[in-house]
C-alpha cells in the first residue's frame, strides 16, 4: 500500500498545472470604439460569467471526490473568481461606454430639438395663420352665399308682388269695364222703356 505521504506528493503535483493556468494578473481591459463593439465586448462578458459558474460548479463536483477536499475547492473558487474579475473586467468599460453613447445620444436629440425649435415655432405659426385665413374665406363665402340666397328670395317675393300687382291692374280693369258695360246696357234699357212707355202716350190723342 502506497503510504499517505507519497499519496499526497502526486496529488500536489496534480493540482500544480491547473493553479499553473490560472493568471496572476487581469488582462488589460478592452476599451471599445464603436456600440457595436461595446455590445459585442458585453456579450463576451456574459458568456465568460456563465461559463465561470458553470466550471465553478463542475469543479466543486470534482473536488468531493479528491482527498484535499479544501484545498481543491479553494484552487476552484480562485480561478472561478479571477473568471468574474476577468469578465467584469470586460465588462464595465464596454457598459461605460455604451451609458456615454446613450447619454451623448440623448444630448444630440435635445441640441437637435432646440435647434429645429424655431422652425417649428414658425411652422405652426404659418399654419395658425393658415387655418385662420381659411375660416375666415369660408365665413366670407357663408356670408356671400346667405347674401345671394336672401337677395334671390326678396327678387322672388318682389316678382311674386309685382305679378300680384298686375293681376289686380288687369282685375280692376276688367271690373271697371264690367260695370261700364253694365252701366251703359241699364242707360240702354232704360232709354228702350222710357221710350215704349211714350208710345202709347202719343197714340191716345
Amino acid at each position: 500500500m502506497m503510504p499517505i505521504r507519497s499519496l499526497l506528493a502526486i496529488l500536489l503535483l496534480l493540482s500544480q498545472p491547473l493553479r499553473a493556468q490560472t493568471p496572476e494578473t487581469s488582462p488589460v481591459p478592452e476599451t471599445p470604439q464603436t456600440l457595436e463593439q461595446a455590445n459585442a465586448q458585453r456579450a463576451r462578458a456574459a458568456q465568460m460569467r456563465a461559463a465561470a459558474e458553470k466550471d465553478y460548479t463542475t469543479e466543486q463536483a470534482g473536488c468531493y471526490r479528491k482527498i484535499l477536499v479544501n484545498s481543491c475547492l479553494v484552487d476552484a473558487k480562485k480561478r472561478y473568481t479571477q473568471s468574474i474579475i476577468e469578465s467584469r473586467n470586460l465588462d464595465i468599460p464596454a457598459r461605460d461606454f455604451q451609458r456615454e453613447a446613450k447619454r451623448a445620444d440623448v444630448e444630440a436629440k435635445e441640441a437637435k430639438r432646440a435647434s429645429e425649435l424655431p422652425v417649428r415655432e414658425a411652422d405652426q405659426k404659418q399654419q395658425a395663420e393658415n387655418y385662420r385665413a381659411e375660416e375666415a374665406a369660408k365665413a366670407a363665402e357663408r356670408e356671400q352665399k346667405k347674401a345671394a340666397k336672401a337677395r334671390q328670395a326678396a327678387a322672388g317675393r318682389q316678382k311674386t308682388a309685382d305679378e300680384q300687382a298686375r293681376r289686380q291692374v288687369r282685375q280692376e280693369k276688367r271690373e271697371k269695364r264690367d260695370a261700364e258695360r253694365a252701366a251703359r246696357k241699364a242707360r240702354e234699357a232704360a232709354k228702350a222703356e222710357k221710350k215704349a212707355s211714350a208710345k202709347p202716350a202719343a197714340a191716345s190723342y
